[in-house]
C-alpha cells in the first residue's frame, strides 16, 4: 500500500516514469529494512596472535538472514578489555536493524565518554565496520557506494616496517625497507625512536638512542633511494624544543612527513613544531572523534590528519573527521597498521574522500597475512584495488583463521 501511494504521488507530481522506478526502489528499501534478514543476530570473534605489539581481533557479525559482516577490533590497548566491550555492545545490537549505525553510536556514547582507554572505542568501531559491510552485502553494493561513492578505487599505501623489523638497528630497518621496495611500495615508514622511554621526565641518558634512530633513518633513505617517500614516526618521544631540533636534523632526508614528535597534549607543542619544521608534520592516531579533532585542527597541530578507523570512532566518524579537515584545507591520511579487514574498512572510506592522500599498511608482520580474507588480500605496486563486490568485498577465511588463531 505504501509503495503504491508513493508511485501515485510521483505521477501526480509530474515526475512520471523517470522518477517512479527510483522512488519505488527507495520505498522498498525503507519498508523492508527492518524485516527478517536485516536484523543483527550474533557475534563471532577470532583472535590471531601476530607479534609483540598485540593480536588481531577479527569479527563476524551475523544477520538473521545469514549475511555476515566483518570488522577489526585490533590494538585496543588490551584484548581482554576489548572482548568484554565487544560482548556488551553486541548485546545492545542484537535484534536491531543492520542500518542502525547512528543508533549504535548514540547507545555506546556514555560508555565511551567514561572509558578513556582505547578498548571500548575499538570494540564499538569494529561492530560499526560490520554494519557497513552487512549493509553493502544485503543491498548488493560496495560499502563505498553507501558513503557517497568512490572518487578512486585504487588506494595508495605506504609500508609501515616498524612492527616487522628485527633487529631494530640501522641495518635491520634498511633490510626491511628493501623488502618493501621489492614488494612494490613507493613509500616507507619507520618509527626509529621507540627505544627512548615514553616517560618524558624519567628518560635517563637517551641521547645515544636518538643518534641510533637518526642513523636508522639515514640507512632507510639510502636503501629506498632519493625519490621514494620516506615517513618517520617519532611516537611522541620528544619535548617541544627537542622536537624542533629533531626536525632540523632530519631536513637532509627529504621526509614526506614527520609524525607525532610530542604527545597530542598540549596541542601548542605540536603546533610549534609544525611551524618550525620544513617538512610536513602529521598526527592524530589516538585522537577520538570529531570533538577531539576539532581543537587539534583549530590549534594547527599538524599539516596532515591521521585518524585511525579503529580508534577515532569508526567508519562514519572517520568520514566526519575528514569533512572537518576538508573544511580547514587539510589532507587526511588514515592511521592503521591493521589486519586486512581494518585496511579494507579504512580503504572504503578513503575511496570517497576528496582530501585523502595515502593509507597505512603493516608490512611484513606475518607471511600468511593475505590469506586471512577471501578473496586473498591483493596489494600490487603499493596499492589496494577496491572492487564492485558487495560490502567490503571480502569474507574471513575460516580455514586460515583456524590454522592461525582461535575463536573467542
Amino acid at each position: 500500500m505504501l509503495r503504491r501511494s508513493v508511485l501515485k504521488a510521483a505521477v501526480a507530481s509530474g515526475l512520471g516514469a523517470f522518477a517512479a522506478p527510483a522512488l519505488a526502489a527507495a520505498d522498498f528499501v525503507r519498508a523492508d529494512r527492518k524485516a527478517a534478514g536485516q536484523r543483527v543476530d550474533r557475534l563471532e570473534v577470532h583472535r590471531l596472535p601476530i607479534n609483540r605489539r598485540g593480536d588481531w581481533l577479527l569479527l563476524r557479525l551475523h544477520s538473521d538472514g545469514g549475511v555476515v559482516g566483518i570488522g577489526d577490533a585490533s590494538h585496543g590497548g588490551g584484548d581482554e578489555s576489548t572482548l568484554r566491550y565487544l560482548r556488551q555492545f553486541a548485546d545492545l545490537l542484537r535484534g536491531r536493524s543492520i542500518f542502525d549505525v547512528e543508533w549504535l553510536r548514540s547507545a555506546v556514547a556514555p560508555t565511551l565518554a567514561a572509558e578513556k582507554g582505547k578498548s571500548a572505542i575499538a570494540a564499538a568501531s569494529a561492530l560499526e565496520h560490520c554494519l557497513w559491510d552487512l549493509m553493502g552485502k544485503t543491498l548488493g553494493v560496495p560499502s563505498f557506494d553507501l558513503l557517497g561513492g568512490a572518487l578512486r578505487k585504487d588506494i595508495p599505501l605506504y609500508a609501515n616496517i616498524n612492527r616487522s623489523t628485527d633487529p631494530r638497528t640501522p641495518d635491520g630497518f634498511a633490510a626491511m625497507a628493501r623488502r618493501a621496495v621489492a614488494a612494490g611500495f613507493g613509500a616507507v615508514k619507520l618509527a626509529p625512536f621507540d627505544e627512548i622511554p615514553a616517560d618524558l621526565v624519567n628518560r635517563g641518558d637517551y641521547k645515544p638512542k636518538v643518534e641510533e634512530g637518526i642513523a636508522s633513518i639515514a640507512a632507510v633513505r639510502a636503501a629506498i633511494g632519493p625519490k621514494r617517500k620516506l615517513l618517520v614516526d617519532a611516537h611522541s618521544r620528544f619535548e617541544r624544543d627537542e622536537g624542533i631540533r629533531l626536525a632540523e636534523r632530519l631536513e637532509p632526508f627529504n621526509l614526506y612527513w614527520l609524525e607525532e614528535v610530542t604527545p597530542a597534549q598540549p596541542i601548542e607543542n605540536l603546533a610549534a613544531i609544525r611551524r618550525a619544521a620544513r617538512m610536513p608534520t602529521a598526527g592524530g592516531e589516538s585522537v577520538r572523534g570529531v570533538a577531539g579533532f576539532y581543537p587539534y585542527v583549530v590549534g594547527g597541530a599538524v599539516d596532515i590528519l591521521m585518524p585511525d578507523v579503529k580508534i577515532c570512532g569508526g567508519i562514519l566518524e572517520l568520514k566526519k573527521i575528514a569533512a572537518l579537515a576538508e573544511a580547514a584545507g587539510l589532507p587526511v591520511s588514515p592511521h592503521g597498521p591493521a589486519s586486512p579487514v581494518g585496511n579494507l574498512a579504512a580503504a572504503h572510506v578513503c575511496a570517497t574522500l576528496p582530501n585523502f592522500t595515502i593509507l597505512e599498511f603493516a608490512f611484513g608482520e606475518v607471511d600468511w597475512r593475505a590469506e586471512v580474507v577471501t578473496p586473498e588480500e591483493s596489494v600490487e605496486n603499493g596499492t589496494i584495488h577496491l572492487t564492485e563486490r558487495p560490502g567490503f568485498g571480502a569474507e574471513l577465511n575460516l580455514k586460515a583463521l583456524r590454522r592461525h588463531g582461535l575463536v573467542i
